[in-house]
């Protein structure tokens, strides 16, 4: 199966979704790249108005306009940049419905599928920010909204007080945080986590190894092993990576970062391989001790 049910939404989403930040500034192999992943069956498009400044959302924006009605678009809200380049972090309710404003015209659309807020803390004034998603849904700006976020603490109180429909998290097997508590919470309230980084900047699919995380490059190198044991004849490393975060049922896409047509027709390999199994699976876990979550509990 290519497309998952995105939490309680109608919105079904291919397994593998279009990380669009790798974006180079050609238009053009933009848009080559974009409609050539949209033709494989990928659906799911995800962006943020601080990508390269803006540009990401307006490049995203023309290259897909001609098929808007045929894809899933996302982008993110909550941080505001300085004219010196840095963030300042912004939940509040009058940021936000400014800047969706500027996120649809940059986009070239009238509405926004799945709408993000951009990270969050427990000091946000979360129902507040939650007023913004929700008049938004109202005003039909946008149709669904979530959050991108690894904090414990802060997606539960999305959980408790608003209608989110995704969880944006980092996922792979070299980061197995979301396991601790949050993939089977989620799955149990029926919101879908959206994966970045399945294969960890490279690290499960040939790049050589170094540290990520607390894990040293030795560990790297025992999951990038075991990744590539679990491959065989009809995976790629990177599609046995990006299996391993579909495996937990609360994961409805694993959202990847593709930046040349190589990594497209990889991640587009991936939707069409087979599953791994739950022996593979339990091998990948025993590779290399889980992490766990030290903050923001």
């Amino acid at each position: 199966m290519k497309y998952r049910k995105l939490g309680g939404s109608d919105l079904s989403v291919s397994k593998v979704s279009f990380g669009c930040m790798s974006l180079g500034t050609d238009n053009d192999a933009n848009a080559s790249l974009l409609h050539r992943a949209a033709d494989a069956g990928i659906n799911y498009f995800d962006t943020a108005d601080i990508y390269q400044n803006g540009f990401n959302e307006e490049t995203v924006g023309r290259a897909l306009k001609p098929i808007r009605t045929k894809v899933i678009l996302a982008t993110k809200v909550g941080n505001r940049i300085r004219p010196d380049g840095s963030l300042d972090w912004d939940a509040s309710k009058k940021y936000i419905l400014q800047s969706v404003d500027k996120s649809l015209a940059r986009l070239q659309t009238d509405y926004i599928d799945v709408y993000q807020l951009h990270g969050g803390t427990i000091q946000d004034p979360i129902d507040e920010t939650i007023e913004a998603f929700e008049l938004l849904k109202q005003q039909g700006k946008i149709r669904h909204y979530g959050i991108s976020s690894i904090r414990p603490n802060v997606i539960r109180e999305y959980i408790k007080r608003s209608r989110i429909v995704s969880v944006m998290m980092q996922y792979s097997l070299l980061d197995r945080r979301p396991e601790e508590e949050c993939l089977d919470l989620l799955h149990q309230y029926n919101i879908s986590v959206l994966a970045r980084g399945s294969i960890a900047k490279g690290l499960l699919a040939g790049k050589a190894p170094e540290p990520f995380l607390n894990h040293t490059a030795e560990e790297v190198s025992r999951a990038a092993a075991a990744i590539q044991s679990v491959s065989g004849t009809k995976k790629t490393p990177a599609s046995a990576a990006i299996y391993y975060t579909l495996h937990h049922p609360a994961v409805a896409s694993a959202v990847v970062g593709i930046r040349t047509p190589q990594q497209l027709e990889e991640s587009i390999d991936a939707m069409s391989s087979p599953p791994l199994t739950s022996t593979e699976i339990n091998l990948l876990q025993k590779s290399i001790p889980a992490n766990r979550y030290e903050l923001h509990k």
